[in-house]
């Protein structure tokens, strides 16, 4: 078998793999883990970020699957706003090239810290559902659209921009809006990756075979999320959305 890197910084992408598909499976977030650990390996940044988007196609699709199975959502109902997910991710990844790209980093971080303080702070907020805002095919319209652009032209904190939309709009509880999120977030990260598949070189087989260390990562998060719920997904979200506020900060 052909092998991008050697056989121990395998081993230690795979480790990081399993990791952050436990976190991407209840947060999101994953992402802080394997892309530093893939450019640490020697792979520059686009390959890095192609690489990164394969290995992480499998945990959302397993963390999807393990919350469907377990009847917190109904993919079924999710396909039309997915489809609408991976066209606009595609779409963003497209105009990476064309649009401010850095004007939107600038931003990102103080969103995200946003983001970290409305679930640290605001009150009662717990795996009950609450009032809803937004219709289903106004939210698959506005947000999904928006949130998967966003995901195909930069990247990061795109689940947890899912997960903000679907708490305030959607009047999800916590667990419910989680696992809504993974088909999405699974949807725009196919979209990204078929996108810099075409135009980065990524490393195809070490991808996969993260992947497979990302899919029992997923299992693993999504059966503890499921068990504890909010109690978890909170902090965790709070804790990832800060330090990828704080990684961006720092450049």
């Amino acid at each position: 078998m052909f092998l991008e890197v050697a056989p121990d910084v395998l081993a230690l992408l795979m480790a990081a793999a399993f990791f952050a598909g436990i976190i991407d499976s209840i947060a999101g977030g994953g992402g802080l883990i394997t892309l530093p650990v893939l450019m640490l390996a020697g792979a520059p940044p686009v390959t890095a970020i192609a690489t990164n988007k394969i290995q992480g196609v499998f945990g959302t699709a397993t963390a999807a699957y393990s919350y469907a199975r377990a009847g917190h959502v109904d993919l079924r109902k999710q396909v039309w706003p997915a489809l609408v997910a991976f066209i606009a991710s595609i779409c963003g990844a497209v105009l990476t090239s064309h649009l401010p790209v850095e004007w939107i980093k600038a931003g990102l971080p103080f969103l995200l810290v946003g983001i970290a303080l409305f679930f640290a702070l605001k009150p009662g907020l717990d795996d009950t559902d609450r009032r809803q805002r937004l219709t289903g095919t106004l939210f698959a319209a506005t947000v999904v659209p928006l949130v998967g652009f966003y995901d195909g032209l930069v990247g990061p904190g795109a689940g947890s921009f899912y997960m903000i939309g679907f708490v305030l709009l959607a009047g999800y509880g916590v667990l419910k809006a989680t696992a809504h999120t993974k088909l999405l977030n699974l949807a725009s990260n196919v979209g990204g990756m078929l996108a810099f598949a075409i135009v980065a070189t990524p490393w195809w087989i070490t991808g996969l075979l993260m992947g497979v260390a990302q899919i029992a990562g997923a299992y693993v998060g999504s059966r503890l999320a499921m068990r504890v719920g909010a109690r978890i997904i909170k902090p965790l979200l709070v804790v990832t959305s800060s330090l990828l506020a704080i990684r961006l900060l720092l450049g």
